[in-house]
């Protein structure tokens, strides 16, 4: 029961400290995995643009990250961006992706990067939605 209660109060903690920025950082970290360091959301006409800065260890084209995800709270994919290419010698890389479609409502999204080999298992980036 007191690991729960600290554990618990761990979490309290953490999320009180909060940020500057209206984007969050998870600590899902894993060697040799795709990560998302930075990402911007925009509304647009026609829904929004999300743009999404990954760090990925690439060795050409038997392992790269091969595409980026847009997820809801639920986990549910928003949208998906695939990057078509690796770029081993362009690290971190800044891709977008326009005309996304988040349900009204929805205050968050997480962007999650694919790695070729691995999927998904690095860092993911939290973005508060404007609302349109």
């Amino acid at each position: 029961m007191r690991v729960v209660a600290a554990a618990v109060l761990l979490l309290v903690a953490l999320a009180a400290c909060g940020t500057d920025d209206e984007s969050v950082a998870t600590t899902e970290t894993a060697a040799g995995c795709a990560h998302v360091i930075g990402a911007t959301i925009t509304a647009a006409g026609d829904g929004y643009e999300i743009a999404a800065t990954v760090s990925s260890t690439e060795t050409g084209w038997d392992k790269y990250a091969d595409a980026w995800e847009v997820r809801d709270p639920g986990g549910v994919v928003l949208a998906e961006r695939v990057l078509a290419h690796p770029h081993e010698t362009e690290q971190p890389f800044t891709r977008s992706l326009s005309g996304v479609s988040i349900p009204a409502g929805t205050d968050t999204v997480t962007i999650a990067a694919h790695d070729s080999v691995l999927g998904f298992c690095g860092d993911t980036f939290t973005l508060e939605v404007p609302q349109q």
